[in-house]
This record gives structure tokens, C-alpha cells and sequence, in this order.
């Protein structure tokens, strides 16, 4: 039978007419995959001359594309056709899902996959075309030892970059970001400060502790006190006695705080004394029984005798 007289799926995967759908393509460049065993036994010759009775065939040694040592141009083949030894494909188990992944890469969307004489030791073949992004024409492998998968109209890969796109932009997006990464929404009204303090809040502070006159010990009046504690002191201070020696220096007496104001002013306003035997400064110890510094405390000579009478221990 020439090659025209039928169509070259049937004659080339050795799959039944009948079970090529519609959809499939039965035009475009083939890829024809091959290893030396199908090469000595003629079986990779065979394919490549039935497939160039009717488009453009491109070989390639399984070897070379699972090295990487070529690359297969992306969305250029109308179908890929793999016959391999069984040894071979044993060999191919551990590196199916890298060459299922270039395949579908090289493949036109709804290109077909060919695989060519397996045997029944690849039954989950399937399950890794599913995986690797192929929809499985045939569920099983046939009895001619074939099996076809189809590369999906529109790739999951292109759905993946829309996505990746559209995220990228709203990421790069001035407004969006400038309105993340602000510490307060737009919308939110403004707290106004003074409306959270209350009438204690606005009082003015008490700079000292009330007066209390029954309180064992208080804390003297601030500078600026308005509690009445100022006061309170200056009143005590007016009403307070004063104990100061008497006038011959052997005792003491208690007087008044007036009385105590008088005493200093007069000792002010004294004329400055003058020793007769100078040996006034020293002390009463060697002062005589007229010395007018008598019952007042030593001093430096020629200095202004001045007597603290705030002092409750004289």
C-alpha cells in the first residue's frame, strides 16, 4: 500500500483511524524521536520516510534532548513521534517528566504525542502525560503498543503569566501603594485632642499639700503656694516665742516675735561699742561685768557684732 492511499497517524502510531479524533492535526512539522536500537532495526528509518511523504520531519537521538545537549524550538511541531526500544524506555523512566515538559514546550497547541512500541510495563505512562500537562487520547496502551496524548488548546503556562502580569502591575500601582503603606485611612476622621480631657484634667495643679494644723509633720509652703500653707506658716511665725538671753547673760527668757523684731532692729541701729580692754571679741569669759558685749558671742575684731535671734538654741 503506497503512502498516499492512507493517512500516516494510522500507518505511524499504529493506532486504528477510528480512534483519532477530529481535533487532531494532520499536518505540520514532526518530530521524530529515535535511539540506536530502532535505528539498527530499521524501525526509526521506516517512520521518518512514511512521515516525509507528507510534511517536513525534523530526527532527534533520545540521548541528545534528555542531556540538553539541543533544544527544541517552542510551539513548532504538529506532532512528536517517540519509538524506542523497551530497554530504552526502562532507561527513560527517571527522566520522563524533564522530556514530557520540552515536548509539550515544542509542540502547537492540539499537537500530538506518539508513543511507539511500549509494553505493558508502563501502565501508569498515563497518570505522568496528565501530569505533565497532555490530554491522554488513548487511556491505555493499545494492543499495537501505542499510546497518544494531546497538547491542550491553550497552555496552563500562559494562564500562569496573565496572572503573573496582572499581579506585577497592581504592585507597581503608585496610588495602591502609597495608600498600603499609609498609617491612617483616608476616610478616618481626625481625633480632636482637647475633647478627650476632662474639668479635673484642666484644673490647675496643686503645687503643695493642703494645710492641716492636726497633721503630725507637713511639707513647707512652694514658692508659689495657694493652698493657704504660706500663710498658715507666716501665722505661726507671728504667734511663735522666742527664747533669748537676759540682759546680765546668766539666763533666759522667752519674748514674743515682736519683741525679737525690736531687738534687731535696735541692735541695727546701735552705735558700733568699743572694748576698754580688748578682749571683748573673745567671749563672755573674758569680757568684764560692764562690757556692753556681754551675753553676746565672740566676733572678729573690728567686726559688726550680729546676733540671729531666728536661732532657738540661743
Amino acid at each position: 500500500m503506497s503512502p498516499s492511499a492512507m493517512p500516516y497517524v494510522a500507518s505511524t502510531s499504529a493506532i486504528p483511524s477510528s480512534m483519532v479524533p477530529a481535533a487532531v492535526p494532520l499536518k505540520g512539522k514532526a518530530l521524530v524521536i529515535g535511539c540506536p536500537a530502532t535505528a539498527a532495526d530499521g524501525r526509526f528509518q521506516t517512520l521518518v520516510t512514511e512521515l516525509e511523504a507528507s510534511r517536513p520531519v525534523e530526527r532527534q537521538m533520545l540521548d541528545r534532548l534528555v542531556d540538553r545537549a539541543t533544544t527544541l524550538e517552542p510551539s513548532s511541531y504538529g506532532s512528536a513521534h517517540i519509538t524506542l526500544a523497551p530497554t530504552d524506555y526502562q532507561t527513560l523512566v527517571p527522566q520522563l517528566p524533564g522530556l514530557l515538559s520540552q515536548l509539550l514546550a515544542g509542540l502547537t497547541p492540539l499537537g500530538t504525542l506518539h508513543l511507539l512500541h511500549l509494553t505493558d510495563a508502563f501502565k501508569t505512562l498515563p497518570a505522568e502525560l496528565t501530569l505533565a500537562g497532555f490530554n491522554v487520547l488513548t487511556p491505555s496502551i493499545t494492543s499495537e503498543g501505542a499510546l497518544m496524548a494531546q497538547k491542550p488548546a491553550h497552555a496552563p503556562a500562559a494562564a500562569v503569566s496573565l496572572t503573573a502580569r496582572t499581579l506585577t502591575r497592581k504592585k507597581t500601582d503608585p496610588a495602591a501603594k502609597k495608600a498600603l503603606w499609609s498609617l491612617s485611612a483616608p476616610t478616618t476622621p481626625k481625633i480632636d485632642a482637647d475633647a478627650l480631657l476632662t474639668e479635673a484634667d484642666r484644673a490647675r495643679p496643686v503645687a503643695c499639700a493642703p494645710a492641716s494644723s492636726s497633721a503630725s509633720k507637713r511639707k513647707r509652703a512652694c514658692k508659689n503656694c495657694t493652698c493657704g500653707l504660706k500663710e498658715l506658716e507666716e501665722e505661726e511665725v507671728r504667734n511663735s516665742k522666742v527664747v533669748m538671753m537676759n540682759a546680765t547673760g546668766e539666763g533666759l527668757v522667752e519674748v514674743s516675735q515682736s519683741e525679737k523684731d525690736r531687738l534687731v532692729e535696735a541692735a541695727k541701729a546701735a552705735p558700733k561699742a568699743t572694748s576698754s580692754c580688748g578682749n571683748c571679741y573673745l567671749g563672755d569669759a573674758f569680757r568684764c561685768a560692764s562690757c556692753p558685749y556681754l551675753g553676746l558671742p565672740a566676733f572678729r575684731p573690728g567686726e559688726k557684732v550680729e546676733i540671729d535671734l531666728g536661732m532657738d538654741d540661743i
